[in-house]
């Protein structure tokens, strides 16, 4: 038999799976893109989005206050700390001359080839 959830408890679930699902989404980024900008691109956006809904989802479900407010902080990190990172590593690899991927010109449209 299934427990029933209070609200408090089904939002902190929806939120952890909703985390998960950007995270999930981030992973699969770094696999099928192909080159590096579009990689980092991915795990920049979906990593930040996803780890800061894991983070809130924790947060609703503590219940010591001293916990929510250590989530909230760590929260606060990690909204300055991945966007910094993803630009510092982009422009690193802009001045290392990275290869920007340009596609396939085989498939390009027909007038092109």
């Amino acid at each position: 038999m299934i427990a029933s959830l209070t609200l408090v408890e089904g939002i902190g679930a929806l939120l952890l799976a909703a985390g998960l699902f950007f995270i999930l989404t981030a992973v699969i980024g770094i696999l099928r893109l192909p080159d590096f900008f579009t990689r980092l691109h991915a795990i920049g956006k979906c990593e930040t989005a996803g780890l800061s809904l894991s983070l809130l989802g924790l947060a609703v479900l503590a219940w010591d206050p001293a916990v929510t407010v250590k989530l909230v902080l760590v929260l606060f990190l990690v909204f300055l700390a991945n966007p910094t990172a993803t630009h510092a590593l982009a422009r690193a690899a802009r001045k290392t001359d990275v290869e920007v991927w340009r596609g396939d010109p085989s498939s390009g449209p027909v007038g092109d080839r």
